[in-house]
């Protein structure tokens, strides 16, 4: 396998791709038809020094992707919107000269991003709060039974794994959600199809693996067991002290998390595809086999950030 540098992630009927700066968006619409949007995206941070700086992009990476991927998501959806709300938008604009409408469309892309921003910073609160704070408050119920902080650690951690498969595996069971990860097994099946030196194309990519080591899902599973290793250590009485150090370490867990799934993605190391087993197991989970008009799409999305062909016969020269 050799490292291709894209990756992606499943939209509302489609597949994001990424490589470098450069990412489209390919949806098939309610007309069957598939669109495909390219643009780019530079990220939060611009000084590439900083950008690329260990264990601190982890940290820009994960919300550059909340960002990219809000972003991706809106456009998707908006192939998805109500006839209603197409009605009302005509509407708004109807008796506008081009000017005003150019005005209009203005305030209304403002207004957007700060919505886009607000769901962001809401986003990483509310992970924040259920998959890192709510554990360690259940744990402390157990602080009369159990006096060791290590146990105490450990406990914590199962319940943070417990309560995070929980809510991936519970979500599956939605009908959207479910095709959402579909896609997502769509997106695993083409960078894993070229990785692996074959040429992309519905049979190539049908027959190449859904799971994949550098996938968001296993870069959450790593961050949940890492915290476990950290939060285990932290060796002071007061429970608001103990609550700030956690807060303070989920950036650095991030950047730590990171790291791993970037040296995965790079290495067929024995130790480090047996570290990433796990991740691969919850793929089980969050992606699905496509069909073949989900595979279509997902190959669209590749070809418009990615020169395949001389990729795959420079792994095949080798």
């Amino acid at each position: 396998m050799k490292y291709s540098g894209i990756g992606g992630q499943a939209v509302m009927e489609g597949v994001m791709m990424k490589n470098k700066d450069k990412y489209a968006v390919a949806v098939r619409k309610p007309d069957h038809e598939i669109e495909v949007m390219v643009s780019e995206y530079t990220g939060i941070i611009k000084n590439e020094k900083i950008k690329n700086m260990p264990i601190l992009r982890g940290v820009f990476n994960f919300i550059d992707s909340l960002v990219l991927g809000m972003q991706t998501l809106t456009f998707s959806a908006s192939f998805y919107e109500d006839e209603e709300e197409d009605e009302k938008k005509a509407a708004k604009t109807a008796d506008l000269t081009s000017e005003e409408a150019a005005k209009q469309e203005k305030r209304d892309k403002k207004k957007e991003d700060a919505m886009m921003g607000g769901t962001v910073v809401l986003s990483i609160v509310l992970a924040v709060g259920i998959f890192m704070m709510l554990p360690y408050f259940i744990s402390s119920f157990f602080q009369k039974f159990i006096t060791s902080r290590l146990l105490l650690g450990l406990l914590e951690g199962m319940i943070r794994l417990t309560i995070f498969i929980g809510y991936v595996a519970l979500i599956s069971l939605m009908e959207d959600i479910h095709r959402v990860y579909m896609y997502h097994g769509a997106e695993h099946k083409c960078i894993n199809c070229i990785e692996h030196g074959m040429d992309l194309n519905v049979e190539n990519v049908r027959k190449s693996s859904r799971l994949h080591k550098r996938c968001g899902t296993s870069f959450l599973l790593i961050v949940m067991l890492i915290s476990i290793l950290f939060f285990m250590f932290i060796s002071v009485d007061s429970a608001l002290l103990k609550v700030v150090y956690r807060l303070l370490l989920i950036p650095v867990i991030a950047g730590v998390s990171y790291e791993f799934i970037r040296l995965a993605g790079r290495s067929d190391n024995a130790i480090v595809n047996l570290i990433s087993k796990p991740g691969l197991w919850l793929q089980k989970i969050t992606t699905k086999e496509p069909d073949d008009e989900m595979i279509e799409v997902a190959i669209k999305s590749v070809e418009a950030v990615f020169d395949w062909k001389p990729y795959v016969e420079e792994i095949r020269s080798h």
